[in-house]
C-alpha cells in the first residue's frame, strides 16, 4: 500500500507542476519519474536506466510512425487533398445530412492525421460549411471532433494504439480491424446522436457565429486545383490499406497470428548467442513487411510525395519545407510520449504494476474492464490521453499472461477507450475545443467532456461485445 501512496503523491506532484506552475509536460514527467523511483526505493543507478529504457523502448518504433504520419498528413493538407475529401463528401451527402458528411470526412482524414493537426485543418472547412448551411458551428463541430477523437484513441497508425500494441505484444493489424468495428458505432453515438441531446441541454452553445477569433491564416482552395477525391482518399488511407492486407491474409492463412521473426538463444563457448529466423515463404515475408507500421508508413509517405507532390507539379524543395514544418509541430509531442513511457517503466521496474495486478487478482471483473478503469483514473489525473494509455499499459502488463492475440488486441482498444474519458481542464484538447468554438468553460464541460466520456463508455461496450465472438 505504501508504494501505491507513492504513486498517488507522484500523480499529485505531476498535476501541480503542470497546472499550477505551468511546467513543461515532458520535464514534469521526467522529474516525477525520478521522484517516484526514489519513493519506491529503487537503486539510484537503476532510475536513469529505467527512464532511458522506457523512452528508448517507446520511441524506437514511434519516431518513424509518428514523424512520417505527421509528414503524410501535412502533405495531404498542403496539396488540398483534405479539402477535396471534405468538400466531396459534403456535396455527396447534401445539406440535410451535413453532420454525417462532416463525421465521415473527419473519420477518414483522422486516420491519417493526429487529433491536433486534424482539428486545425478541418475547422476552417467546417466553419465555411456551417456558414453556407446556416447552422451553428458546434452543430458540425461535435461530429468532427468525435471522428478525430475516435481515430486517435482506437486506430493505428496513431501513436497511442501503436505504442500500447507494442507494449502488450498485440498485432497492430488486428487492433486496426477490431478498432474499426468498435469505432463506427462509437462515433455515431458520440457525434450526431449526442449533438441532438446537447442542442437541448446546452442551447446557449448552439448559436450561429459569423466570425471566430481563434482562426489564424486560412488557406483558400479552388476545388479544380486540388488532387482528385480518389487519389486523396487513397493517399490518406494507404497505411491502413497496407496493414489491412497483411491482417486479412494472416486471418485466412495463418489463423489470425501476425507474421513475425522468431528469436532463439543458445549458449556457445560460454556466451549467449541469439539467432533470429524469418518466415521462409516469400509471400509471408512480404506480408510481415506490409503489416509492420514502420514499413507501412515509409511506403505511404513515398506514395504521398508522388500523389500530393510531384504529380501536382510541386517542387521537391517545396515539399521538403512541408516535411520540416510537420516535424516541428510534433517534436514536443514525441518527447511527451517518451516522458510517459519513462514513468511507465519506472512503475514497472518499481513493482507497482505487479501490485495493482495483484489487487485485482481476485476480482470477478473482466481484465478488459479493469484495464479500462485503470486508464480512466489515470486520464482524469494526468490529462494526456497518450500518457494515461502508456502508463496503463505498463500497469496491466502482468494481466497479459496466457492472453490470446485477439484478446491482447481488445486490451489495446479497452485502454484506448479509457484514455479518452473525462477530458477536462488538464487536457490540451479541452482548451483547443473551447477556443476554436468560442465556448466558455461550463459549455465546454457540457459538450466536449461529455462526448469524450461517451466515446470511452460506448467504446468499452463495443470491445466487450467483440470479446463475446472472439477468443
Amino acid at each position: 500500500m505504501l508504494d501505491l501512496l507513492v504513486l498517488l503523491i507522484g500523480v499529485l506532484i505531476l498535476l501541480v507542476m503542470i497546472i499550477k506552475f505551468k511546467m513543461n509536460t515532458f520535464i514534469s514527467l521526467i522529474v516525477v519519474s525520478v521522484l517516484v523511483g526514489l519513493g519506491l526505493g529503487m537503486p539510484l543507478g537503476q532510475i536513469p536506466v529505467s527512464i532511458q529504457n522506457g523512452i528508448g523502448g517507446s520511441l524506437g518504433e514511434l519516431a518513424i510512425v509518428f514523424g512520417f504520419g505527421a509528414m503524410l498528413g501535412r502533405l495531404i493538407a498542403d496539396a488540398g487533398g483534405a479539402y477535396r475529401i471534405a468538400k466531396t463528401l459534403i456535396n455527396s451527402f447534401g445539406k440535410k445530412r451535413i453532420q454525417w458528411a462532416i463525421m465521415v470526412a473527419s473519420f477518414i482524414i483522422g486516420i491519417a492525421l493526429f487529433f491536433e493537426v486534424g482539428m486545425v485543418l478541418l475547422i476552417p472547412i467546417v466553419f465555411a460549411v456551417a456558414l453556407e448551411a446556416s447552422v451553428p458551428l458546434i452543430y458540425l463541430g461535435i461530429p468532427m471532433a468525435a471522428g478525430l477523437s475516435v481515430t486517435h484513441g482506437f486506430l493505428p497508425p496513431h501513436p497511442a494504439p501503436i505504442a500500447i500494441a507494442g507494449a502488450l505484444g498485440a498485432n497492430p493489424g488486428t487492433v486496426l480491424l477490431f478498432g474499426i468495428i468498435a469505432a463506427i458505432p462509437t462515433v455515431i453515438v458520440a457525434g450526431p446522436v449526442f449533438t441532438k441531446i446537447a442542442r437541448k441541454w446546452v442551447p446557449e452553445a448552439f448559436v450561429i457565429k459569423t466570425k471566430l477569433s481563434a482562426f489564424g491564416e486560412i488557406k483558400k482552395w479552388k476545388l479544380e486545383e486540388t488532387p482528385s477525391f480518389g487519389l486523396s482518399i487513397l493517399t490518406a488511407l494507404m497505411p491502413v490499406i497496407l496493414m489491412a492486407i497483411s491482417t486479412v491474409y494472416s486471418i485466412i492463412y495463418n489463423n489470425g497470428k501476425p507474421f513475425a521473426a522468431a528469436t532463439s538463444s543458445a549458449i556457445k563457448a560460454g556466451k549467449v548467442v541469439t539467432t533470429t529466423t524469418y518466415p521462409t515463404s516469400f509471400i509471408e515475408n512480404v506480408m510481415m513487411f506490409l503489416g509492420n507500421p514502420v514499413s507501412a508508413m515509409v511506403i505511404s509517405l513515398l506514395f504521398a510525395l508522388w500523389t500530393m507532390g510531384w504529380k501536382q507539379h510541386k517542387k521537391t524543395s517545396e515539399m521538403m519545407e512541408t516535411v520540416v514544418e510537420s516535424v516541428k509541430s510534433i517534436a514536443m509531442l514525441l518527447l511527451v510520449i517518451g516522458g510517459g513511457a519513462a514513468l511507465k517503466q519506472i512503475l514497472i521496474d518499481g513493482g507497482i504494476s505487479a501490485q495493482i495486478s495483484e489487487m485485482f487478482k481476485g476480482s470477478s471483473l473482466s481484465p478488459l474492464i479493469l484495464a479500462w478503469i485503470i486508464t480512466v483514473i489515470l486520464r482524469i489525473a494526468l490529462g494526456s490521453a497518450t500518457v494515461a494509455a502508456l502508463t496503463a499499459a505498463g500497469l496491466v502488463q502482468p494481466m497479459m499472461a496466457n492472453m490470446s492475440p485477439n484478446m491482447a488486441a481488445l486490451m489495446v482498444l479497452a485502454i484506448g477507450a479509457g484514455s479518452i474519458a473525462c477530458s477536462h481542464v488538464n487536457d490540451a484538447g479541452f482548451w483547443m475545443f473551447k477556443e476554436y468554438f468560442d465556448l466558455d468553460v461550463k459549455q465546454t464541460l457540457k459538450t466536449w467532456t461529455v462526448f469524450e466520456t461517451i466515446i470511452a463508455v460506448v467504446g468499452l461496450g463495443m470491445v466487450m461485445l467483440i470479446s463475446v465472438f472472439v477468443k
